[in-house]
């Protein structure tokens, strides 16, 4: 699964969840964010300015000591679910630990908590409703619970009557979580119909502006409040912000925040029902359209054709406006003034060519292939290992067709994919290291695809691509130890030996061609390197 910088969902194999320096969270903007909501919690473990708990873990904990004010219910509830969250989770280890008297201390703060949420969210928003006043009274009840039997436990010494007491403290903290969950749902199950209302009763531009920015931020809490966006209209109302001219400039922020919900099947299935498909092909056909509100079209698309979300495949409006769809992509690929925009159009691409094998055709002849591999010298639009992956899926699923070899060979295109095996990761990161494998693995997969056309094969072996493979299967650090990388270029080498076999010398014959895949692959993968 690919993974672009700052974790956007959006990619070819499953689209960065976070985007892009334009979606991009800065990890240290959002510590010291949360950092002004803490403070050591000294008001309940302080008698006289000395803590009660001498423990070594005191120091860590955390309170909610500011905040949001009283006219933003919204964020005072994710800032509070998210303490009571991370209060349940150590308590929850700390039971496990048997530490009995930081478990009665943390469920004494918890039930605080509880309450500060509880009078807080019912000043700051509309009266509750009837069912959310039974939660909430179940939940204090619970909060009460927990902290009497924690307080009972701290007077019991047989350990037999105190480990069926932890089973009984156990299930309660289980229910007061569910009972937890349920409220924090209600409450923004009410905050996000608030919002969506807004959206579609507003006509202001500066209103739809604010309101749908705070729509995406919520999509950033991740997949529950997707959900309940999408349950709750979400969808339906911002592409009713995509369907009116007056809104034009507010197109970008409304399919990015689409992009963002469209993660969950329930922001698919909405999408189909309003027709979604038919709207971002008109706005990716439009060349009225900026290119960054076309870019964000293509974003959406990437995303709802993603091959690792299983509730795409039955996207049956895609398939109608398939063919105007990949055209516009292919123009604005070849057109993209960045690597960002190229970035999402070629994903788009990439994952429609999992979509459906009919899109390998189109590509085919929209010549996509001399676009993307003329892209690759133009280091604007192409200078990442996020995107070669893109450009290399959409070659590798092209290379099931005929026509494809010939395509490439014209296009220089051996070379490029010979290029694309030492592909190397520059800052070492994670998610840039296994972009580089991916690179190399559907390098070596259409290297062996398209070494069928015996003229392929033997631009192949002329470029040493066959002195790359039996490097890449030699030594695991060229390949960072990837078995996925080691298998394709096995397969590779096989196919251009069976075409070419002047290429190898007899060691690398016996070894790595004429046992069966699976004796090679154990021979390769349990190989030392050699520094002689």
């Amino acid at each position: 699964m690919m993974a672009l910088p700052g974790g956007r969902r959006l990619d070819s194999i499953a689209l960065p969840g976070q985007r892009l320096h334009l979606l991009q969270v800065d990890s240290v903007q959002r510590w010291m964010e949360d950092l002004k909501l803490m403070t050591e919690c000294e008001c309940m473990c302080v008698l006289q300015a000395k803590p009660i708990s001498l423990e070594e873990d005191t120091q860590g904990d955390l309170i909610l000591a500011g905040g949001p004010g009283p006219g933003d219910p919204l964020q005072l509830l994710l800032k509070r679910g998210w303490v009571i969250s991370t209060e349940l989770r150590r308590i929850g280890q700390k039971l496990a630990q048997d530490r009995w008297a930081r478990v009665h201390s943390m469920s004494v703060r918890l039930t605080c908590h509880a309450r500060s949420m509880v009078s807080e969210y019912s000043a700051a928003s509309r009266s509750p409703s009837q069912e959310m006043g039974q939660v909430e009274k179940l939940l204090m009840e619970k909060c009460s619970e927990l902290s009497a039997v924690t307080e009972r436990c701290l007077q019991v010494e047989n350990e037999h009557v105190l480990r069926s007491m932890k089973a009984c403290v156990s299930e309660t903290l289980s229910t007061l979580g569910q009972h937890f969950g349920q409220l924090l749902e209600l409450a923004l199950t009410r905050e996000v119909q608030a919002l969506v209302r807004k959206i579609d009763a507003s006509d202001n531009i500066y209103t739809t502006e604010s309101t749908t920015g705070n729509l995406f931020s919520l999509t950033q809490e991740g997949a529950p409040l997707c959900r309940i966006i999408a349950k709750e209209g979400g969808v339906v109302a911002l592409f009713k912000v995509c369907r009116q001219d007056s809104f034009r400039c507010l197109y970008p922020q409304a399919l990015r925040t689409l992009a963002s919900i469209c993660c969950v099947e329930e922001g698919v299935h909405q999408l189909e029902k309003v027709d979604g498909v038919l709207c971002l092909a008109d706005i990716l056909t439009d060349d009225s359209h900026p290119e960054a509100t076309r870019a964000e079209a293509a974003a959406v698309v990437a995303q709802v054709t993603s091959p690792h979300l299983s509730f795409t495949q039955h996207l049956s409006s895609f398939l109608e406006s398939m063919e105007e769809i990949v055209t516009a992509l292919v123009k604005l690929c070849q057109e993209a003034s960045s690597g960002e925009v190229f970035l999402l159009a070629s994903a788009a691409l990439a994952n429609i060519t999992f979509f459906d094998t009919m899109a390998c055709e189109m590509l085919l002849q929209l010549n996509a292939i001399h676009v993307l591999l003329e892209a690759c010298s133009d280091k604007q639009r192409v200078d990442t290992p996020y995107t070669r992956d893109q450009i290399v899926t959409i070659l590798a699923n092209m290379s099931v067709l005929e026509q494809c070899a010939s395509d490439i060979i014209q296009e220089n295109g051996v070379q490029l994919i010979m290029g694309m095996l030492s592909e190397k990761p520059r800052s070492g990161t994670p998610a840039e290291v296994a972009a580089c494998e991916r690179v190399q693995q559907k390098a070596a997969v259409t290297l062996a695809r398209l070494s069928q056309d015996p003229e392929v094969a033997r631009e192949a072996v002329r470029l040493s691509c066959v002195s790359r493979l039996i490097e890449l299967c030699r030594s695991p650090s060229e390949r960072n130890s990837s078995d996925a990388v080691l298998v394709a270029c096995l397969a590779a080498l096989r196919r251009l030996a069976g075409v070419c076999p002047e290429g190898l010398q007899d060691s690398d014959f016996q070894q790595l061609v004429q046992p069966r895949l699976v004796d090679s692959f154990l021979l390769c993968s349990n190989m030392e390197e050699s520094f002689v």
